[in-house]
């Protein structure tokens, strides 16, 4: 029987995290009563994270350990991770702590009544030329595609499991699922949430490589929204129509 709740993240090279993450996610989502699967995703790591998977998920019927065929990024990976999820309702995270799972179970009621609940961070633990980046970044998203996304850099973010259904596969899909989620409508919420100091590894984030990349990025999905296409279908054989899709939206 599926669970209730899948929780998706992409893993590079976050050993010395796994382990505490996999407890706190467990403490967290435990005591709120909620039947879940945890889905960590190796990006092909090169630090033994990979290793590290494998005995987490040992005697550990709630994690599910994923592994790339090859280094092919944060967007892969987590589409990889939302394709195996198998919970109507989906909430995604970083595997390098500095997401809190506490907040997780908020995020989880909000998407009772919503499609999409994006976590916005109150205080960010970041440099502040990363967090100035980020404000513009996110200024000129919003503008340029009408996101409702102020804070897209957090990665703590909740979705009703059929917004992600035939989501497009490209570099950079993980800094556009929220509007990507709602490309036909839907309800959309946002909650403050804790962002924690990173303890162990290193960031992955360099501001030039994703200014550049981020411009190509905008202009691909702004075109992708204008021309997008539902492909959801009823059944006509009966007085009440019921949709043809596998799974329920919760």
């Amino acid at each position: 029987m599926p669970p209730q709740l899948s929780i998706v993240a992409p893993v590079y090279n976050e050993a010395g995290n796994l382990e505490r993450l996999v407890a706190e996610t467990h403490d967290s989502i435990g005591a709120a009563g909620l039947d879940y699967e945890l889905i960590l995703v190796d990006d092909r790591s090169t630090d033994g994270s990979r290793d590290e998977l494998v005995e987490l998920a040992t005697g550990n019927e709630r994690l599910r350990a994923l592994s790339l065929e090859r280094h092919a990024g944060q967007s892969a990976a987590l589409l990889a991770g939302l394709r195996a999820a198998r919970a109507p309702l989906v909430v995604t995270m970083d595997a390098d702590l500095q997401n809190d799972p506490a907040d997780i179970p908020d995020i989880v009621a909000l998407l009772e009544d919503h499609d999409v609940v994006s976590g916005v961070r109150v205080t960010r633990r970041d440099t502040l030329p990363r967090r100035l980046a980020s404000r513009v970044s996110n200024l000129v998203r919003r503008w340029f595609l009408g996101d409702p996304c102020t804070d897209i850099g957090c990665a703590l973010k909740g979705y009703r499991s059929h917004v992600l259904d035939d989501l497009p596969a490209f570099n950079g899909l993980h800094r556009f699922l929220p509007v990507l989620a709602l490309r036909h409508g839907g309800g959309y919420a946002e909650i403050p949430v804790g962002h924690r100091p990173r303890t162990s590894g290193a960031s992955k984030y360099t501001l030039r490589g994703r200014f550049l990349r981020g411009i190509l990025d905008l202009c691909g999905v702004s075109w992708y929204r204008r021309r997008a296409v539902s492909t959801t279908a009823y059944s006509l054989e009966s007085s009440t129509c019921h949709s043809s899709r596998p799974r329920t939206s919760g």
